[in-house]
């Protein structure tokens, strides 16, 4: 298995998560999203392979698409982006911001059925 150096990026999502909670760190603000990008190309220069950027599982909305947007044209490096990200029109825009990797936990474990429905997006972008 190859192990891929991952630059892990947490945001505000507008609640306190369990992420945050565990790691004793602060997100970056929402709407920061100069610090984000910062971080990301920092990330990347420091020879991490991936960079995921994380509203926290169960947060209340996912990371912003500007915020998506920005760190994309900033990184060369595939965007993984997870949390918060419970609706069909979530996920249609985190892909179009730029997503490489989509996570999704707590939308799939509170609605089963959106595996399907996430999945039809997936496969007509």
């Amino acid at each position: 298995m190859e192990i891929l150096s991952t630059g892990y990026i947490l945001i505000n999502s507008g609640a306190s998560t369990s992420v945050a909670y565990m790691s004793n760190s602060t997100p970056i603000p929402y709407d920061k999203t100069d610090i984000a990008v910062a971080t990301a190309i920092a990330g990347e220069m420091l020879g991490h392979k991936l960079i995921y950027l994380e509203a926290g599982s169960g947060a209340p909305k996912p990371v912003d698409t500007k915020m998506i947007k920005q760190v994309k044209q900033n990184i060369s490096v595939p965007l993984i982006v997870g949390g918060g990200i419970s609706t069909k029109n979530d996920l249609i825009s985190i892909c179009d911001a730029g997503a490489d990797v989509i996570v999704i936990g707590t939308a799939f474990e509170k609605n089963l059925n959106l595996l399907k429905e996430f999945s039809e997006v997936i496969h007509n972008i």
